[in-house]
């Protein structure tokens, strides 16, 4: 009995942390989304589901929802295959790998508000490298930022460049984990190049390749910073994702619709679990643990 009250006694400042952290926010979120707001966004009468309910029968609630899986595709994708590709060139035998890779990995230490600074100058249609670079080609001046056909692809490439350092991190760990003798027994039966890596290294890569599709779409889907500095949501929305619609509702140009946003909220919460399930039962059967 003495050892069950010392278990609860260890378990009680995680407990404390969780309750005030996770559990309360979540409870007045939920608490949030059924009541309408006042004008200082404090909770009104009990609506019930109808802030849900205007969310799904709002046609921009549904292009923000097309914006955010669009987003998440085009930032998700590349930084792991752009990784995978970078690590497998560097496990050849090539001159300088331990200096490439570190600049590979360096990315990981920029914030993400002075990444997105960085490209906000690197985008600038009049002085941006860029726009600089083309112009050496002959092309003519690219507006990244404000065109609503090239905002979403420029914010996804910044979310790119964030991300492909700890990317890197992760798959050289994973590569240096895999034991020499399998790699040499494959090399001694002729496998080499394409051939070691389909056969051998990436299915042995699989535990850390599902880790980062797990973790980076997660993190796509709760990307706020890059957005807000880049293009706050514009142009014409085309680069409003659920978390910065979610910032609009709540907060920005004077709104406190708190009930609207803490919907909002919840759908995100429940899109990020759906996703995460999808990833666990699809996807968790082609991982290979050694």
């Amino acid at each position: 009995m003495a050892g069950y009250g010392l278990s609860w006694a260890y378990l009680l400042p995680s407990l404390a942390v969780f309750a005030l952290f996770v559990f309360w926010p979540l409870g007045r979120s939920i608490y949030l989304s059924l009541h309408g707001s006042d004008i200082f966004g404090g909770a009104g009468r009990f609506v019930g589901l109808d802030n849900y309910a205007e969310l799904f029968t709002e046609p921009r609630f549904l292009k923000v929802l097309g914006t955010t899986a669009l987003f998440t595709l085009f930032s998700v994708v590349p930084a792991i295959l752009g990784a995978l590709a970078l690590v497998l060139l560097l496990e050849a035998q090539i001159r300088g790998a331990k200096v490439f890779r570190t600049i590979f990995a360096m990315p990981f230490a920029f914030s993400v508000a002075t990444a997105s600074v960085v490209f906000s100058i690197i985008y600038n249609p009049a002085i941006g490298i860029a726009n600089g670079l083309l112009g050496q080609l002959g092309v003519d001046r690219v507006h990244w930022l404000t065109s609503p056909d090239l905002a979403l692809l420029s914010v996804s490439a910044t979310t790119v460049w964030m991300n492909l350092g700890y990317n890197v991190l992760v798959l050289s760990a994973g590569v240096g984990a895999i034991p020499q003798e399998v790699t040499e027994a494959a090399r001694l039966d002729g496998a080499s190049g394409l051939r070691l890596a389909g056969r051998i290294t990436v299915p042995l890569l699989s535990p850390q390749l599902f880790f980062l599709v797990v973790v980076s779409t997660i993190h796509a889907l709760q990307s706020f910073g890059q957005i807000h500095i880049l293009t706050k949501g514009g142009p014409d929305e085309a680069t409003t994702t659920l978390v910065y619609s979610i910032y609009e509702n709540a907060f920005a140009y004077g709104s406190a619709d708190f009930g609207l946003a803490s919907a909002q909220a919840i759908v995100l919460m429940v899109v990020v679990l759906a996703m995460t399930a999808i990833q666990f039962g699809v996807l968790e059967r082609k991982v290979h643990y050694r």
